[in-house]
């Protein structure tokens, strides 16, 4: 069966470099698994690839929605589906590249067919999450669907609302439905590569300086410029990405710049944390370190083995 590679890892691990390189090497292509570059504007903050790097390695699905407009995990599987195909069928080999690790699964687990969004029941929903929190809300999943309420973090309200929404309106939880469902890569081996930094404290390391970095680059114009524009807000999922929500509680007044630095290196540090937990529990990996010496030429060696095994 033909070669579709993942290329996943915590953020701040080096992906896009290592990606961008292995393109020179390789006939592969690029997609983009990262549920904030989908995103026009939002480009410092996804530390999305400048435009001299995407001329050398053009990635797909980036900059293809409005930050005003949602986009979901049956959305990316459907556009990334069809660009594997696309991609194979040009005799290259799909090299899917990013942090989101929901977007990951989706694709490899596939999806089962959940209900619509119900928007009485959301209203509830949220009207009871403004009144005593998302973590009250995340205890009532833990109720209802223990398994699903374990892979979802105490506020991520998004995920929370619609794991809660999907068994108020069925009375069949989430996590069951999702058992059985099936892949759209069933006709491709995957090859799953992971790459970190052994040592979890470079890692914080790299997050804060990034985060730094991002702000000497214009971050607070860039969100400034989002929150200007009227229609975002705090709910919107695309302002709900790490970083993004620490700026904008600083913009409304909510944060003090220092308050905003700290919180917004934090939330990433969260955000790495959880992305670790989805990898370490990830079947048939392959882990590399993103600080070992000649890391390119490693990873190569594996892919050259796929090529030609293709070939």
């Amino acid at each position: 069966m033909p070669p579709v590679i993942f290329l996943m890892g915590p953020t701040a691990s080096g992906k896009t470099q290592l990606a961008v390189e292995l393109v020179q090497k390789f006939p592969l292509e690029i997609i983009s698994v990262d549920s904030a570059m989908v995103y026009r504007g939002m480009d410092i903050g996804t530390a999305k690839p400048a435009a001299a790097t995407l001329a050398r390695a053009p990635h797909h699905l980036i900059d293809i929605r409005d930050p005003a407009a949602a986009y979901s995990a049956a959305q990316f599987c459907d556009d990334a589906l069809r660009l594997v195909n696309e991609i194979t069928a040009r005799q290259k080999i799909p090299l899917l590249v990013g942090g989101t690790m929901l977007y990951f699964r989706a694709l490899l687990k596939g999806l089962s067919d959940l209900p619509s969004a119900s928007q009485a029941v959301r209203a509830d929903l949220l009207a009871h999450a403004a009144a005593a929190g998302w973590p009250a809300l995340h205890a009532e999943l833990t109720r209802v669907d223990a398994v699903a309420a374990s892979r979802i973090h105490p506020h991520d309200g998004q995920r929370i609302q619609r794991a809660l929404e999907v068994y108020k309106v069925t009375g069949v939880p989430l996590s069951e439905q999702q058992a059985s469902r099936q892949s759209g890569l069933a006709q491709y081996t995957i090859y799953s590569l992971a790459l970190a930094p052994d040592d979890r404290s470079v890692l914080h390391a790299r997050i804060a300086a990034r985060f730094m970095q991002m702000l000497s680059e214009g971050l607070l114009e860039e969100v400034r410029c989002l929150y200007a524009r009227g229609d975002l807000s705090l709910e919107t999922p695309a302002m709900r990405a790490a970083g993004y929500r620490q700026v904008w509680e600083h913009l409304s007044g909510q944060l003090s710049y220092k308050e905003m630095e700290q919180r917004g290196i934090i939330a990433t540090r969260q955000l790495a944390k959880r992305q670790l937990t989805w990898l370490r529990h990830w079947p048939d990996i392959h882990w590399f370190d993103s600080e070992m010496p000649g890391l390119t030429e490693k990873v190569a060696a594996f892919v050259e083995t796929l090529v030609q095994s293709k070939s």
